[in-house]
């Protein structure tokens, strides 16, 4: 462990160092983050460009009773190496080790549990509003990125904030805004100098005696109103007074000095502020800094050359998505991408090189997309939508009223579907089958490997109304892909293994598993029919309630939440044709699923394929018995 950092053992020890020791911290932070980045995968470029910010924070300010909220929370990993964690940072989102975002089980100060953007803002003001209804002690500030704040939810925040007047402060971390030297220096020398408690004090006096004087009022009004005008000339200011925020910046984010002596001048500041930091994505690893959309969240690379590692084999869903998008807009003129901020995570990068005037990203704005492609097909076209499940959640709302109300043609490319990994409870598409099984109108459908995946993707093209394609993160099967496309019929289950003893009614990504599985209890003597349902909605109930009827017993699986989920709609369908048989579900559990390795965490739930083999034959020892 380095020198400076063996003596931090929480925040309160900055306090005792000296501005080069924090400097040096700085360095040895980076150092550590890439290093177990690395090692372990994770979210590097956001983390590098808050360092000094972090720093400058926790050492002005006295966390855990001032709370200090991250917005996503992708940032949070030298908040973490400073408040107790740095032992256990090897294990940073690994299986039982600390997860990759704020959590409050591990840490008094990660304040709110987050993963998503844009929330920070309101949770703060909770929080502010909170500590001013009990009379307790202890500041709100909220560390929001420049890309959270296109989100509506952001602005909501801010509105409320400007209304209320808490004692909330904001601190927009702004890497993307490039702000000329000149400028930067005048606009950071300019809010120091109107930050300080001297200018404060001052200010306030001058008002006292202008408020006295014959015309003061208007002589106040107008040195009010030159103040304002100056700084909005001057910053982007002008947006966040509006609002009711006192603007302050744009700052340097890398100058700690600078940074410590305005968190300094601004702590006893009351009401909502804005504090306006420009800082850099990747500060201090050159191959982040060259490329940050890629070390945004990436896997483990080489530290010393940046060289992502990739695993040979089969392509991704995600990449079978992109290519197959190419192919539809080649076919189709009428076909629209869109993304909420995720080109490259969601594979349509290659689709906006190719069809630019054809591709549009909306920023983080999940509600905003659903329903602008609700829009787009008012007018003909047919947009699709490719959202991570995760995030799609975000956007329930729009899907129900202003896309499937009106029962139009949005495709939804649901990527991340089922478990995702490492990142987590917040990133697990664990819910979206049952969101989504419940609203009129709306096609659901799941591959059972990468070839099938295209084949839905060019159906979806002609199914009427709105549809969801859902597909798991990572590497498809290597199944053979057909070179032509072909439409599937709408609701209709395929028969992939027939067998007397037991029906397996399998969806998505667990198609697989199920087959082997049945392989297996073959060699116990239990003949099953294996089926892959394709259609989560409309099912094939015909065919569903037949099979069911032949064997009297019954078992699905599916990567989601059980309660609402494919086995629910399974169970659904038996009970309304008044069919008596025996069921069981297999899914995940009404839980959240924590973060951990894919494999790691089907082996946990039961969903690999030794786990479905161990226990549908257990189950089917005790419907015996």
């Amino acid at each position: 462990m380095s020198r400076i950092l063996e003596r931090v053992n929480g925040p309160e020890d900055l306090k005792t160092l000296n501005l080069t020791e924090l400097k040096k911290l700085a360095a040895e932070l980076r150092e550590i983050i890439i290093e177990t980045v690395a090692r372990n995968g994770g979210h590097l470029a956001p983390n590098l460009g808050v360092i000094e910010l972090t720093l400058a924070l926790h050492y002005v300010f006295d966390s855990p009773r001032d709370r200090i909220v991250w917005d996503v929370g992708h940032q949070c990993y030298a908040h973490k190496l400073i408040t107790g964690r740095k032992d256990r940072f090897h294990t940073l989102r690994q299986y039982e080790g600390i997860a990759g975002f704020p959590k409050r089980a591990e840490s008094p100060h990660d304040i709110v549990e987050t993963g998503h953007s844009s929330t920070s803002i309101s949770a703060g003001l909770g929080l502010a509003t909170g500590i001013r209804l009990q009379r307790k002690e202890g500041r709100v500030l909220v560390v929001i990125g420049d890309g959270s704040m296109t989100a509506g939810l952001a602005f909501e925040g801010l509105n409320n904030a400007g209304h209320l007047k808490e004692d909330l402060i904001v601190i927009l971390n702004d890497n993307e805004m490039s702000i000329s030297p000149n400028v930067g220096a005048l606009s950071s020398f300019l809010s120091r100098r109107m930050t300080g408690r001297l200018a404060r004090r001052l200010k306030k006096d001058i008002e006292k005696v202008m408020e006295k004087l014959p015309g003061g009022d208007h002589f106040l009004h107008m040195l009010r109103k030159s103040e304002g005008l100056l700084k909005s000339a001057l910053t982007p200011g002008m947006l966040f007074e509006a609002l009711g925020f006192d603007y302050v910046g744009p700052v340097d984010g890398h100058d700690l000095e600078g940074l410590i002596k305005l968190f300094e001048n601004i702590r006893e500041m009351r009401g909502p502020l804005l504090i306006h930091v420009l800082t850099k994505k990747g500060k201090g690893y050159l191959p982040a800094e060259t490329d940050p959309e890629t070390f945004h969240g990436v896997g483990p690379f080489d530290p010393k050359t940046g060289k992502v590692f990739k695993s040979p084999g089969p392509p991704s869903y995600t990449e079978v998505f992109s290519r197959t998008m190419l192919r539809l807009a080649e076919l189709e003129p009428r076909l629209i991408a869109i993304t909420a901020a995720m080109p490259t995570g969601t594979g349509l990068k290659a689709f906006q090189q190719r069809f630019p005037e054809r591709f549009f990203d909306v920023g983080i704005c999940e509600q905003h997309a659903v329903t602008f492609a609700a829009g787009l097909a008012l007018e003909g076209l047919i947009p699709v939508c490719a959202i991570y499940s995760t995030f799609l959640q975000r956007a329930f709302d729009q899907i129900i009223h202003d896309v499937a109300l009106g029962n139009l043609h949005v495709i939804f490319a649901i990527d991340r579907g089922g478990i995702v990994g490492e990142d987590g409870p917040t990133h697990q598409g664990q819910f979206d089958l049952s969101y989504l099984r419940l609203i009129p109108n709306l096609t659901i459908m799941a591959p059972k490997d990468e070839n099938e995946l295209q084949h839905m993707l060019y159906t979806a093209l002609s199914l009427p109304g709105p549809v969801a394609v859902r597909y798991p993160r990572g590497s498809g099967l290597g199944v053979p892909m057909d070179s032509e496309f072909f439409e599937l019929p709408l609701g209709k289950a395929e028969v992939l293994r027939e067998g007397s003893d037991l029906l397996i009614l399998a969806v998505g990504n667990m198609v697989h598993p199920a087959l082997m599985a049945a392989e297996e209890l073959t060699r116990k003597g239990i003949s099953a029919t294996v089926v892959n349902a394709r259609f989560v909605k409309p099912l094939d109930e015909e065919l569903i309630c037949d099979l069911a009827a032949q064997t009297g017993k019954v078992v699905t699986v599916e990567e989601n939440v059980l309660p609402g989920g494919f086995g629910s709609a399974v169970t659904e369908c038996l009970a309304d044709r008044g069919l008596k048989v025996s069921l069981k579900r297999i899914g995940l559990p009404d839980k959240f699923i924590e973060h951990g390795s894919p494999q790691i965490l089907r082996q946990k739930y039961g969903l690999t394929a030794e786990k479905l083999l161990q226990g549908i034959y257990s189950w089917l020892s005790e419907h015996r018995s």
